[in-house]
């Protein structure tokens, strides 16, 4: 995308990027998100959060976005609550990675998202985790129950969980083992990597989008600071990292703007929405 071209779509992850550190939405970045969607441009999520986690970023921006969830293996509409799309890790291959990783990383705790036919389907147990899983964040909201039950329905993630190591060395442990048959990522460096479906990634949820509206990736700019954000960051026209991104990251953008506690990503927007 040429640097005085506007963009034809913006995307933007959610947590280090579009979020500050007290997880809000700045005054500032909520209007130019409001200025981008006046003029008719798409405003897109593309985090690894699952759908029931959005609606606090509704609330931050005062709109409901379309969000490729999960990493990309969801593609959710806010607005009306719905689940459009999902692509799962079926049961033989999360039984056959749960394996693997508990004989390189021993101790590991799994937990798997699932999805249901909404952000808040109560048929469905949307977080599973195993006996004694250790949570990477606050506040979860799981369901403890057996390490069989975890992997006994597909789900959109494998969450494992190892506090004692880096989610880098884990992933350098885990990925060259499952080859081709997951994808293996990391939003936090905290001892958590997230397995999703071969081939699903945060670029291929967008490229999702980006077919259902028409439009070339070539013409699209993205926000992330993560190595899950990588190939999004890659496959648009113009990928910026924010000041506080990962090392990968940073290596994969186009552009660093200023940190997500600085307006980051409203600083670039407001070249074409100020």
């Amino acid at each position: 995308m040429q640097p005085d071209l506007k963009p034809r779509l913006v995307a933007s992850d959610v947590d280090g990027t579009l979020m500050d550190n007290d997880e809000s939405i700045s005054a500032r970045t909520k209007a130019v998100v409001a200025a981008v969607v006046a003029d008719g441009v798409p405003f897109v999520l593309a985090t690894g959060r699952p759908p029931r986690w959005i609606a606090p970023v509704v609330d931050g921006l005062g709109y409901a976005p379309l969000a490729v969830c999960g990493n990309g293996a969801v593609l959710y509409d806010a607005n009306t609550d719905r689940i459009l799309s999902a692509r799962v890790l079926d049961v033989e291959t999360l039984d056959w990675v749960a394996a693997l990783a508990l004989t390189v990383l021993p101790g590991a705790g799994l937990a798997a998202e699932r999805v249901g036919k909404s952000a808040h389907d109560a048929t469905t147990p949307q977080f599973v985790s195993s006996p004694g899983y250790e949570h990477a964040w606050l506040n979860p909201d799981n369901t403890e129950t057996s390490s069989a039950d975890v992997l006994s329905s597909p789900a959109i993630k494998l969450l494992i969980r190892l506090p004692s190591a880096t989610s880098e060395s884990m992933r350098a442990a885990l990925a060259p083992l499952v080859g081709e048959r997951a994808d293996i990522t990391y939003s936090t460096n905290n001892g958590l990597i997230e397995v999703s479906a071969h081939g699903v990634t945060k670029a291929s949820g967008l490229q999702m989008v980006a077919e259902q509206l028409r439009l070339d990736a070539s013409h699209m700019i993205a926000f992330g600071d993560m190595p899950n954000d990588v190939p999004m960051l890659t496959m648009v026209g113009h990928g910026v990292a924010m000041k506080n991104a990962h090392p990968d990251a940073l290596a994969a953008a186009d552009e660093v703007t200023d940190s997500n506690h600085d307006d980051g990503v409203a600083r670039v927007l407001e070249r074409w929405w100020g």
